[in-house]
């Protein structure tokens, strides 16, 4: 008696477990591609991962931290604070405060920009040694001479990175987080920036803490944009306050950084979620700098000597910005609304090329 077979003409049953193995081998290949290009496009790959926070180690400085109660400070800061307790400040040593020097172009700046003459009622400018607050005391009225612990900043320029460019840029971060502690808001802006148009009107009014960017990624929101310490916005409350302080702090576990690259470490950390700050990047169409030139005139607010070494190169650079800005200024108006260049940056790119790239 012959054994009956059933065959399967379709070969359904014999397929099934090779389409569900293809089926397998194209998710996997997916899932794969997808982490692959997130985390290329990640200035911070792993930060969708769960970690631990700076915090739970420099915990105890920042309680042990105690704000300054200097009442000069307090004075000078009441004296040149707006109606909403809103002061600007700006950092100043010998080198930049030489006659015909970058604090002399930045002062001018502010009588040159378009609406920013009355500005200059509010600044407020931290001398860092002696020599820069006998030229602060001689061109402007609101000086305070900062007690730098010993340390000496007088003399030639605080190059980039060296220690002394990180005790200036350390020291800054702690006066600023005093300034706060003091019920302040303030505008930072290094001196090496020329102020064209008033920038008030372009900060975000929900926002904590506003700074600009080397370059801008086109969404202020996003974390990734590349900050620049030298120009921001700050309002003072709770949040920005420990904030503030965290950041201070936070260079003791990142020795050898700068404050810049150092919130570059920090703006992802849980800490910065749990007080929830509010933290905005500041377009550079309007808050402009060499690394990254606003190209509508009509908008830039600031011009800032980034991507840029060296006190000569500022120097001829900046003057070269505000005679652009002059020459736009002194069109008729029918003719402002047309494209047009800026000369700069012309030396400072050629050092910068020089140093990172020949």
């Amino acid at each position: 008696m012959s054994k009956s077979i059933a065959a399967n003409p379709s070969g359904e049953d014999s397929k099934a477990p090779l389409i569900n193995q293809r089926t397998v081998i194209i998710t996997l290949f997916v899932v794969a591609a997808v982490s692959c290009l997130f985390l290329y496009h990640s200035a911070n790959p792993f930060e969708f991962l769960p970690r631990s926070s700076a915090y739970d180690v420099i915990a105890p400085s920042m309680k042990a931290q105690k704000s300054s109660n200097d009442p000069s400070l307090e004075k000078i800061l009441k004296r040149a604070a707006m109606g909403d307790n809103t002061v600007i400040i700006t950092t100043l040593n010998q080198a930049w405060a030489e006659p015909n020097s970058i604090f002399d172009i930045f002062l001018e700046s502010f009588r040159t920009g378009n609406g920013t003459g009355k500005l200059l009622d509010h600044l407020v400018v931290v001398a860092l040694d002696s020599k820069a607050l006998d030229h602060c005391l001689s061109t402007h009225p609101h000086c305070y001479a900062l007690n730098t612990s010993g340390l000496d900043f007088s003399g030639k320029e605080a190059y980039f990175m060296t220690s002394s460019y990180l005790e200036m840029m350390w020291i800054r971060i702690r006066l600023l987080s005093d300034v706060l502690a003091m019920g302040y808001n303030f505008v930072f802006t290094d001196a090496d920036i020329v102020w064209l148009q008033n920038p008030f009107q372009r900060f975000d009014p929900d926002a904590d803490f506003q700074i600009a960017c080397d370059r801008f990624s086109g969404n202020s929101f996003n974390l990734r944009n590349e900050p620049n310490g030298g120009f921001n916005y700050v309002k003072s409350n709770n949040r920005t306050i420990e904030f503030y302080k965290f950041w201070y702090n936070s260079r003791k576990m990142f020795p050898g950084l700068h404050d810049q690259d150092v919130l570059n470490e920090i703006k992802f950390d849980p800490y910065i979620q749990k007080i929830q700050v509010k933290i905005r990047f500041l377009d550079t169409k309007y808050i402009a700098g060499f690394c990254q030139v606003s190209q509508d005139f009509n908008a830039v607010c600031t011009m800032h000597a980034n991507c840029c070494f060296g006190l000569e190169a500022k120097i001829t650079d900046l003057r070269l910005a505000l005679e652009d800005w002059r020459n736009f200024m002194e069109l008729p108006p029918d003719q402002k609304s047309l494209p047009r260049s800026w000369t700069v940056p012309k030396k400072c790119r050629y050092i910068y090329i020089y140093i990172y790239v020949d």
